[in-house]
């Protein structure tokens, strides 16, 4: 991995005289401040979320030079703007909107505005049906979630109140109530509860049949999932409670069952689907009468596609695949004219792309090698070519492809070494692609579906210069060989780095299953914190241990039934090798993280604290008996089953073991990862007489972002923390060795 680079930095390294200072990015001379990272000053130029639209055309979301949200269809042929297709300011009803969707002809619109937060992806709006020929508007409702057109644009169907409507705006705007049974914390239709929505990543759970007739949708019994409640201070002088359903590990997770209504008939029959705990997708095929489900066991690693007959409600396997740890759930199922499918799967020991006929059969394998398909982007019908993201060019970096369905003539469609990333238009004749890197903020450009670039969009070269007069270090890429694993690493070094001299150095990761942090990419705010520490005398580093993605099932999948084991054994691994280094002060070590990151940090001080003597963690996980069971259990199963993987590396259970300096952090508003996992920890360190720091924040959810200056004083803390025990404690970095 990056081998030109190291030889490069050898050669250079080799050609300096020794003790000489050696220039590592840019000869700038401001100094990063914290004010700066959050108050926008490098904040990279992007794009307004596109739209793609039937032909050759996308549609933007614009705010005029009056103030006036409008919605502007444009060319991909040219990216200029071919017409306004609604403009707020001729909405007398409505002052402006934040969202639109059009419906299958491109002939009406929904638009969306008072947007109230639930959760991560949810909200309840207000919502309006514009008809774009008779400019006329017509309110849908207030407070609901997810308005969908039906493929036939009669029809709206959208959730309130744990309820399902249907409005049928040719009809006199007739409304229909599908579901009469939806309560509070009890019953919800066709909306996924709490974990769904977290750990399967998706709120609206109904979806209309291609011929308009029908509409499946999901029902959820979380009469019995435990309740947790949170404290909300506000500014009242009584806190509100904030009570929710959420499903612990090993506790029991909502009822989840399949609905098929009739519109004409208004007639709802329930689904049997044979023995599964979730329901993680629907989808419908082609075939207007069969739908798609997705069901899942609670151990996860038995996933199936079952085709459901909506006239005959009756149900067949189409596809399983099972797994010795977990299958993961995607969205990548894409059925073709003749109703055969593209799938992905790890079934080989890395994400590929297959293609299976209607019955189940699988017709070829169409991607194959040692790289992980990252992203499937479309099926060109008329081209017979397929398009998707992945590593072929190396696991940091991702690059956009083609290729035929058969598995042929495979192209390389971007450019450069780094991050792309692909917007396709509607018909996949053109797409944008957004690349960067970790030295170059994102720059976004035209293509056509051959991969030939027409036109550079936007590249943000002002930030770039910007950035020329700041000390901003060079994110060098690296191996490290650690537990019999090469891993991925990256180090950013003082600007004035002098291998001669000593510095404190501070890790940085995440480490969850799946994830990566060492990406060849433009990074943004953590990025420039590190780059800030570096400026007053620190190395900062971060290395994707066991577990991380991107390298393959097995590695991936390697820390199942043991979760945080062997990630902290290799943050640990790591650390101890760093400090052999010359210029790392061994001394002077330390780690942070956030979330799953947060864990990592905790554990990684306390079994490591021969090595480790600062860590700060920022909303950890302390016990995953705390965490959600989706995820939890993914990785571990039931703390019933696998009460050691739960105990043997929760932090709580070993606090007599902190010796160095440690900060925790949490939002007690935090639905994801509750507060009571810190408040734990700390009864923990407390029973075991031991002195730490602690910031809670009141109210902050998992980000802790929401407020005045909230980050800029959270980083605040971080910095002054990182200083006091490491930085001002190392006073070998200005020291030449004798």
């Amino acid at each position: 991995m990056k081998k030109l680079f190291i030889l490069a930095t050898i050669i250079l390294l080799a050609s300096c005289k020794e003790h000489k200072t050696i220039s590592n990015y840019t000869s700038g001379l401001k100094e990063i401040t914290l004010e700066e990272i959050w108050d926008g000053t490098f904040s990279a130029e992007g794009m307004n979320a596109l739209n793609s639209m039937n032909g050759d055309f996308y549609s933007l979301l614009n705010t005029d030079a009056f103030g006036n949200t409008t919605v502007d269809k444009y060319s991909y042929k040219t990216l200029e703007k071919v017409e306004t297709i609604v403009n707020s300011n001729n909405l007398k009803e409505l002052e402006g909107f934040s969202s639109y969707v059009f419906n299958t002809e491109e002939s009406s619109l929904i638009l969306g505005t008072d947007f109230k937060k639930i959760y991560r992806r949810s909200f309840t709006g207000t919502f309006y049906y514009y008809n774009i020929a008779s400019k006329k508007l017509t309110l849908i409702g207030e407070d609901i979630q997810e308005p969908t057109f039906s493929p036939d644009s009669k029809k709206i169907a959208y959730a309130k109140n744990n309820n399902i409507y249907i409005l049928n705006v040719t009809n006199g705007n007739k409304l229909t109530q599908v579901t009469k049974d939806g309560k509070f914390n009890h019953i919800i239709n066709g909306i996924t509860d709490w974990v769904y929505e977290e750990e399967f990543g998706f709120v609206q759970a109904f979806e209309w049949s291609k011929n308009s007739n029908y509409l499946a949708f999901l029902r959820f019994d979380e009469t019995n999932v435990p309740t947790f409640s949170m404290d909300m201070v506000g500014d009242k002088n009584y806190p509100d409670q904030q009570v929710f359903k959420y499903p612990k590990a090993g506790e029991k997770n909502a009822v989840v069952t399949l609905h098929m209504y009739t519109v004409s008939s208004k007639n709802t029959k329930k689904v049997s689907l044979g023995d599964y705990e979730y329901i993680p997708r629907i989808k419908w095929s082609n075939d207007a009468k069969t739908l798609i489900a997705t069901t899942l066991n609670r151990h996860q690693n038995n996933l199936k596609l079952y085709k459901v007959n909506a006239l005959r409600n009756s149900s067949t396997l189409l596809l399983g695949e099972t797994d010795k740890a977990y299958v993961d759930v995607t969205d990548n199922l894409t059925f073709l004219n003749d109703n055969s499918f593209i799938w992905t799967s790890e079934k080989d020991g890395f994400n590929h792309i297959y293609h299976y006929d209607f019955s189940g059969k699988l017709i070829n394998q169409i991607t194959k090698g040692k790289w992980e398909v990252t992203n499937y982007y479309g099926y060109n019908k008329d081209k017979k070519t397929i398009y998707y993201q992945s590593v072929e060019n190396g696991s940091t970096n991702r690059g956009v492809y083609s290729i035929d369905l058969d598995g042929n003539n495979k192209k390389y469609l971007s450019a450069k070494e780094g991050t792309n990333t692909a917007s396709f238009s509607k018909n996949l004749n053109y797409f944008i692609n957004t690349f960067s890197s970790s030295q170059i903020p994102p720059i976004y450009s035209l293509y056509t579906a051959e991969g030939e670039m027409l036109k550079v969009i936007k590249d943000n070269a002002e930030l770039k210069e910007q950035l020329a007069a700041y000390k901003m270090s060079k994110k060098e890429f690296s191996t490290i060989s650690i537990n019999g694993n090469e891993l991925n690493m990256w180090t950013i070094k003082p600007v004035d780095f002098d291998e001669s001299k000593k510095y404190p150095l501070l890790m940085f990761q995440y480490s969850g299953p799946g994830s990566q942090q060492v990406a060849n990419k433009w990074n943004a705010s953590n990025d420039y914190w590190h780059n800030m520490l570096a400026q007053k005398g620190m190395i900062v580093v971060c290395v994707d241990g066991r577990g991380t993605g991107f390298k393959g099932s097995d590695f991936k999948k390697s820390t199942y039934l043991n979760l945080v084991k062997y990630e902290t054994e290799d943050q640990i691994a790591a650390a101890r090798k760093l400090a052999e280094r010359t210029y790392i002060d061994e001394n002077n070590i330390g780690i942070w993280g956030w979330s799953f990151g947060g864990h990592m940090s905790t554990n990684s001080l306390l079994k490591g604290n021969d090595i480790f003597t600062t860590a700060i963690a920022v909303a950890p996980v302390t016990s995953w008996r705390f965490y959600d069971s989706v995820y939890t259990e993914r990785f571990l199963r039931t703390p019933q089953e696998n009460p050691g993987g739960y105990d043997e590396n929760s932090p709580v259970n070993y606090a007599d073991k902190l010796e160095g300096n440690y900060l925790l952090v949490h939002g007690t508003g935090d639905d994801n990862v509750h507060v009571q996992n810190s408040y734990r920890m700390i009864n923990s360190l407390i029973e075991a007489n031991k002195q730490f720091d602690m910031f809670i924040v009141p109210d902050r959810t998992h980000g802790i972002y929401k407020g005045k200056n909230t980050r800029l004083n959270l980083y605040t803390k971080m910095t002054n923390f990182v200083e006091t025990h490491l930085i001002n404690k190392s006073n070998t970095s200005t020291k030449i060795k004798g």
